[in-house]
């Protein structure tokens, strides 16, 4: 990191956490991030659900909600990025305050609940991104809605041409009941839906799905039965979590969702078993408290194709995305892998 990276990280973390996240993406914006394009090498490229990445480190959902910072985003080194949550209506979110850093703990706390400027808004900007570089968008459900399957197929419909994958968010803790949606009847139901509003695109785009790190391992299970049977082309391990166990920072107590360094031992366990019920048949994306390359190794190791990061990015700024990328090509030839490929899912075929 460098002493003007580390300064301007130190300015924003004395302001209120939501602040200093409009200006970072305003400093986005204004062409202020790093402008070195997608980061690559023989040991990086690879793909997930037949896409082409030039390496395996992505973006997740939450940084930029609105899609409003897409090509600064993209050329920040990133092999992909994910933007939203989407909903069909506009919505406010939680009152604030509803983000908090937990530096002691190198985490974050959040209760947002899919504030965004709805799926108008947002697939306007979309059908302006650079034909380039892989984007996503995370699928929502309105708060008030009575159909929330409806709502997700209704974001995929509208914003579904002009993105490369859609994800399909069931495991946010921030909006009331959205985590019943993973229970094996209504994740089905809802997972019909949403395919449906797929195969009636002209060019079907790919459906991920994203799940919580709170489920047992027989949820879990049925996850990833439900997953194959409807056609998923990836799972993402996983979104943020309820527990709060270690944790030692003054807002330890706040309610919402927890990401950062204390999850990391238990999203990754999620994927480990994921992979394991899927027999590695789908691809899996790994996320949940990667701050290292070391730790987005593990992921793959653990059975992930392709890894994301967001909180992390509060304590290591940008920077951090070169970092890892330029960390995990020694970390692959000390253990004989030519290609991150040939590493994933190393550890459960061990």
């Amino acid at each position: 990191m460098s002493a003007l990276e580390r300064m301007g990280l130190a300015a924003l973390h004395r302001i209120d956490p939501e602040t200093a996240h409009s200006l970072a993406i305003r400093a986005l914006k204004l062409g202020l991030g790093p402008k070195e394009g997608a980061i690559t090498s023989p040991a990086l490229e690879t793909e997930i659900a037949g896409i082409r990445l030039p390496n395996p480190l992505g973006l997740a959902a939450g940084l930029d909600k609105n899609a409003e910072a897409i090509e600064p985003l993209l050329n920040t080194g990133f092999g992909f990025i994910e933007v939203g949550a989407a909903t069909p209506l506009p919505q406010p979110g939680n009152p604030r305050p509803r983000l908090f850093r937990l530096s002691g703990d190198q985490a974050v706390i959040n209760r947002f609940g899919f504030n965004n400027d709805g799926m108008e808004a947002i697939t306007a900007r979309l059908a302006k991104r650079p034909s380039s570089g892989v984007v996503g968008l995370n699928l929502g459900a309105n708060k008030t809605s009575e159909d929330r399957a409806a709502d997700f197929a209704k974001v995929l419909t509208h914003a579904g041409p002009h993105v490369d994958f859609a994800t399909v968010n069931v495991s946010s803790p921030n909006t009331e009941k959205l985590r019943d949606l993973q229970g094996r009847a209504a994740l089905t139901a809802l997972l019909e839906r949403v395919m449906e509003a797929r195969a009636g695109l002209d060019r079907p785009v790919l459906v991920f799905l994203k799940i919580a790190p709170d489920l047992t391992e027989e949820e879990q299970a049925d996850v990833a039965e439900c997953a194959m049977t409807a056609g998923i082309a990836a799972i993402i391990a996983t979104n943020t979590t309820l527990s709060r166990d270690g944790l030692h920072s003054p807002h330890r107590e706040e309610a919402g969702g927890l990401s950062g360094q204390p999850l990391f031992e238990k999203s990754t366990t999620v994927l480990r078993n994921i992979y394991r019920f899927t027999g590695g048949q789908i691809p899996l994306i790994g996320v949940g408290g990667v701050g290292s390359a070391e730790q987005a190794y593990a992921k793959i190791r653990a059975g992930a194709s392709a890894v994301q990061i967001y909180s992390a990015l509060v304590y290591g700024g940008m920077s951090l995305v070169r970092e890892i990328l330029d960390g995990l090509p020694p970390l692959l030839a000390r253990d004989g892998f030519s290609n991150v490929s040939e590493a994933v899912g190393a550890d459960a075929k061990s």
